[in-house]
């Protein structure tokens, strides 16, 4: 007899899989050397990170807990009893929910990252925990407090869902890209050949930015554009530039000299 598994339960597993799947390349790369294309020399994740890595893990999984108990209960919300699978649209409909998604999950955690930042306490009881990695690595994309990763993430992918009308099969593909995406900008590497920095600007080291001192209040933007941040005053260009002993250095070109002697 076939088993079956539903749409519904690969769109709530699958992202999850590709979260650590994805993670894990970069943890097998970073084991055959990549000082060369580091955003940070590697020592510093131990002098800047305050938290340890198996820390990191334990957040994320529980994360991820709230994730798929949010998913489930949406599926069987908007489920048919009938248990009829939903037809998918054709090929231009789903590109054109791919993209009201994106703007959507933009959009959403946009404000939501901004005013998690502008709110001293949220920031401080809340956000604050994601920033305790000052040097971003792959599978810390998610490292979050429970409540922010329900208000940004789940409730952002829902949203997101639910707006562009996908159906659950396009769901798997939409939020395995976005799980791709948003660990790709904190992998803390600039790696040649990337294509997603071809398509994106948002990326490695724009994100790399938001999480130093001086780009506290900037780049809020994820995971996808940074519209919202040229629109409304937060965007901060840099420069890529050679960091002496290997490796690459994402460096704000809107910076004054007082700012820029408190990161040297």
């Amino acid at each position: 007899m076939a088993f079956a598994v539903s749409d519904e339960l690969l769109g709530t597993f699958v992202p999850i899989a590709v979260y650590w799947l994805y993670s894990g390349l970069y943890i097998a790369l970073d084991a055959m050397g990549m000082d060369d294309y580091r955003l940070h020399p590697k020592g510093e994740e131990a002098t800047k990170n305050i938290v340890s890595k198996w820390t990191v893990v334990k957040g994320v999984l529980v994360q991820q807990s709230f994730q798929i108990a949010v998913s489930l209960l949406l599926f069987t919300i908007i489920g048919d009893e009938s248990g009829t699978v939903r037809k998918q649209p054709p090929a231009l409909v789903i590109a054109l929910q791919f993209i009201v998604a994106m703007f959507v999950m933009d959009t959403w955690q946009y404000f939501m990252h901004r005013y998690m930042h502008v709110n001293k306490f949220l920031y401080k009881h809340v956000h604050s925990k994601h920033h305790t990695l000052v040097v971003p690595y792959a599978f810390g994309a998610l490292y979050n407090h429970p409540l922010e990763g329900l208000i940004l993430d789940t409730i952002g992918g829902a949203l997101s869902f639910l707006i562009a009308g996908m159906t659950p099969k396009t769901a798997i593909f939409f939020f395995s890209f976005a799980t791709i995406k948003t660990v790709d900008d904190h992998c803390g590497l600039w790696l040649p050949g990337n294509i997603l920095h071809v398509f994106f600007s948002n990326n490695s080291a724009y994100h790399d930015i938001h999480h130093q001192l001086y780009g506290n209040k900037y780049n809020f933007s994820q995971p996808f554009f940074v519209m919202w941040d040229k629109i409304l005053g937060t965007y901060m260009p840099y420069t890529l530039e050679n960091r002496k002993g290997g490796g690459f250095e994402a460096r704000p070109i809107k910076l004054n000299s007082a700012e820029q002697s408190k990161t040297d």
